[in-house]
């Protein structure tokens, strides 16, 4: 005999229904409301309370019709360790954001290992000697070094822990260039919390990056970064034309981004970059900034 839902109800109290829902989202990372509504046989009005007061506490994130895992990323990982994380849907992903770029252009790259892996597959391309590319990225500039377009080294203080430059130095260079596209790497991707890093040296770079960039803003990032909030933003969900990213991201992550105006590409499915650039130059960009020097 099938149970009334408001009989069940009452056999789980409110602290036991929100720790399965917490353990339900460590293992799946995402739910829906109507998932978590039929496996704790509570309602879906329930469940929203369940949601609010958990995204309360920080431990999850509200969606439309269901809730992410939030996972906080206070410590930036070193360049090393972070290289072994999903290297085969990193390769997969700097083959597709590199097909984005075309000769002529002036290309920004921030630090990180998706962006590196961006300057190998541009690295092996014969058909972009007038590209310029101007990067943050040390492993990336080292990796250029026979590459057959123009490659520029920021100026600024080195940091080891993610091979990259950063400081002053290398935000007056970038304030001096506009840029035709932009290629970010980032260490968290959220509705409610925007792109995140854990350093603010980086993100300083990155929103400078973003800020002078007057075509397309590419975040680059695989399916472990959706849902991760780190301490520093580097830029607003609006600000950022294009996500590239691998078969994992679900679903509804990609409505949900592609909601908010932001062009998912999925790195290993067939992709059409010239249909894609095509369309995308006879839309103008709605965040572009122009700065005015002093």
């Amino acid at each position: 005999m099938r149970c009334d839902v408001s009989d069940v109800e009452q056999t789980l109290i409110p602290a036991q229904r929100r720790r399965l829902i917490r353990e339900y989202l460590e293992i799946h990372q995402i739910a829906r409301s109507s998932t978590l509504s039929d496996l704790l046989k509570a309602s879906e009005a329930t469940i929203r309370r369940d949601l609010e007061y958990l995204e309360m506490q920080g431990i999850v994130e509200r969606t439309h019709g269901g809730a992410i895992l939030s996972q906080r990323l206070p410590k930036e990982p070193a360049y090393a360790h972070s290289a072994q994380a999903h290297p085969e849907e990193k390769r997969a992903i700097g083959r597709a954001a590199a097909m984005l770029v075309e000769d002529g252009d002036t290309v920004f790259l921030n630090s990180g290992t998706t962006t590196t892996e961006v300057l190998r597959n541009l690295r092996s391309r014969t058909d972009l000697p007038n590209l310029t590319l101007l990067t943050s990225n040390v492993t990336a500039a080292l990796e250029a070094r026979d590459a057959p377009f123009e490659v520029i080294l920021l100026g600024g203080t080195l940091r080891p822990r993610s091979n990259s430059v950063a400081g002053r130095f290398a935000i007056d260079m970038l304030k001096q260039v506009y840029a035709k596209k932009c290629f970010v790497g980032v260490d968290g991707i959220s509705l409610k919390y925007n792109i995140t890093t854990p350093s603010s040296a980086e993100a300083e770079i990155a929103a400078v990056m973003i800020e002078r960039t007057r075509g397309l803003a590419v975040v680059v990032a695989d399916h472990s970064k959706w849902g991760v909030v780190s301490n520093f933003e580097m830029a607003k969900i609006d600000q950022i034309q294009v996500l590239v990213t691998d078969e994992n991201l679900s679903d509804d992550a990609r409505s949900q981004l592609e909601g908010r105006s932001v062009e998912v590409v999925v790195a290993s499915r067939e992709f059409e970059p010239e249909g894609f650039l095509k369309l995308r130059a006879e839309q103008e960009k709605p965040n572009a900034v122009v700065l005015q020097d002093s």
